[in-house]
């Protein structure tokens, strides 16, 4: 994991663990445990890593056809990372 995304790792683990404990439910901790997964698989390659923040950075560009296309790209990345750790949707 990339050091600068520890803090809102931790932050989102006591999040997901205090709502899962008031509401005995596990769910929160699935979702963060599935959140993560992605972000780890797409973290491990560096290209893909690269590819997925030029898009990030271009969904912002506050050009619409631009931003539709990097909505799409990201939208490409997240289903393969998905699907690469084993969850059928998102």
């Amino acid at each position: 994991m990339a050091p600068a995304a520890l803090t809102a790792f931790t932050r989102e683990l006591d999040q997901a663990a205090d709502q899962s404990r008031r509401g005995s439910d596990p769910a929160p901790l699935q979702r963060f445990i599935a959140q993560w997964a992605v972000y780890v698989h797409i973290q491990r390659q560096p290209a893909l890593a690269a590819a997925f923040r030029h898009w990030e950075d271009s969904a912002e560009s506050g050009d619409a056809a631009h931003a539709r296309q990097a909505a799409s790209e990201i939208g490409r990345v997240l289903d393969q990372a998905h699907a690469a750790v084993g969850l059928t949707s998102r």
